[in-house]
Parts: C-alpha cells; structure tokens; sequence
C-alpha cells in the first residue's frame, strides 16, 4: 500500500487503474465511510479501474494510516485537506470525489476547501446537514465507550445500525467482512473520526451553489441517511441525480456493489 506525507500525516492509501496514454479524465477519489477504511472501496476499484485511475486513502487512525499525533484537533476539515493534499501530489485534479456516510462530509469540505481540485461529486448514503443534539450526544456516549472500552462494542452497534435487515440475515459473508473492516482501526482514530463529525460545518445552505456534476447514491433501507434525506440532497443541488440502492442499508456500496457500480460507471462515462 502505497504512502505520502501530507501535511506532516504519512497517510496510506490504494492506487490503481488507469496508466496509459491519452486522457481518461477524471481521476476518482474515493473517501470512506466511519468507521471502515479504504478496502470498503475493493469492489468499486476492480470495478473502475480498467478505465479510470482510483484513489482511496485511509484517514488517521483508520486502516494503515497512523492516528493524529496527541493535541492535533480532528476535524472534518483537516481530513479533506489531507485527501486533497494527495489529489494534489499524485496530480490527479480535477478529480471526481466521492465519499460514503463521512466520506461524504469529507466531500463536501474538499469541494467548499479545494475547488480547483473537484471535477464532481458523489455523495452515497450521506447528508449535508449538521448532527441533531441527539446524535452529538449518541457519539459522545461511543467515545466514552470507546475509550473505556475499546472498539469491539461499537463495531457490533455499527453492524447492526449500518447494514439491512436483508443483509444481515441472508448474506454473512458481507457482514464478516464489514466487521472485519471496522475491527481493523485504532481506537485512537475512531474517538478522534467522532470528535470531526461533531464539528463538522452544516453544509445545507452550500447546496445550491454546487454546480459540478454529482451523483447522490442512497441504499434503499439505509437508517441514518435514508432515501428521503438523499433526495433532498439531490433536489436541492443543480445538477445532481439520484440512483437508490435496492436491498442496500447505509453501506450501500459493500451490499449490492453491483447495483452500485453500475451507477457510478454510468455517472463517470457522462463527464
């Protein structure tokens, strides 16, 4: 797994696709969920990549990224400043950016952050409103969980909060592998990913003023982001369309990546 440090943060990520000659513009960025890493995106990569270059960073304290160093402040911000750091090292902009649940704050933060670096967006199972005060209070509660406890409990909620009913009972082979995803982080890194959320700016009044190509992908049963919540999102941004996700909870892209793919490769095939 390839690295770059970007603004002092040796930051991991997966790289692959398209090297040869000719323009198969735009890159894709894409930008995980919390709290997975960036081999949620292996089916989206596979999937991409023999036509369009692919890459999928781990935030810190995710996957083979190193956690914030003690005394650095987590925000939704910095972490799109460390993807568009490497959009820009890798000479990839514009690039289509997108992002799933956090992913999807990071997203917006890059494309209000770094303009010139985002050719279009897409926003899967995701919301661009700030967290109520019974979600700020639900993710002080799993810090203190997580920090008294470490991440094994939450990564059980998680499952059961981020995947269908549908998925969890028909299909174990994605649930091990979306435990297996979630165990994989520090708990350092998923305290600090809470902590970003909490902050994050309420990117609601931007909407309108996107004007990029973007793609609002929601699955159909998806809990915290449902499809009514994806299609106000879509409805209020210019040029956005909206694919929902049959089967799919919020994890949209690991449970039907068929369905999935197949929107986005249509969505990147139009730029």
């Amino acid at each position: 797994m390839p690295v770059a440090s970007i603004l002092g943060t040796r930051l991991h990520y997966l790289d692959s696709g398209w090297r040869g000659s000719g323009s198969r513009s735009p890159a894709v960025a894409l930008v995980h969920a919390f709290p997975l890493h960036a081999g949620m995106w292996g089916e989206q990569i596979d999937a991409l990549s023999d036509r369009w270059r692919v890459v999928a960073p781990d935030l810190p304290g995710f996957g083979h990224t190193d956690p914030l160093p003690e005394g650095t402040p987590p925000t939704v911000d910095g972490y799109a400043d460390l993807v568009a750091g490497l959009i820009d090292r890798l000479e990839l902009g514009p690039a289509v950016v997108g992002g799933l649940s956090m992913g999807g704050y990071v997203a917006f933060a890059l494309r209000r952050r770094h303009p010139e670096l985002v050719a279009g967006l897409v926003l899967a199972d995701t919301r661009a409103s700030a967290d109520t005060p019974e979600v700020l209070e639900l993710r002080t509660s799993q810090q203190r969980q997580v920090a008294e406890a470490g991440t094994e409990k939450l990564v059980e909620t998680q499952l059961a909060n981020l995947l269908s009913d549908e998925t969890r009972t028909r299909r174990p082979e994605v649930v091990e592998r979306t435990r297996a995803l979630m165990a994989a982080n520090s708990a350092k890194g998923v305290i600090d990913a809470l902590e970003a959320m909490k902050g994050r700016v309420d990117s609601t009044a931007a909407l309108a003023g996107i004007d990029l190509p973007t793609l609002v992908l929601v699955g159909e049963h998806d809990s915290p982001s449902p499809p009514e919540v994806a299609q106000e999102l879509a409805d209020a941004i210019p040029a956005a369309s909206i694919e929902v996700i049959p089967g799919a909870g919020h994890l949209s892209n690991l449970e039907s990546p068929e369905a999935f793919n197949r929107a986005l490769e249509s969505f990147l095939a139009r730029l």
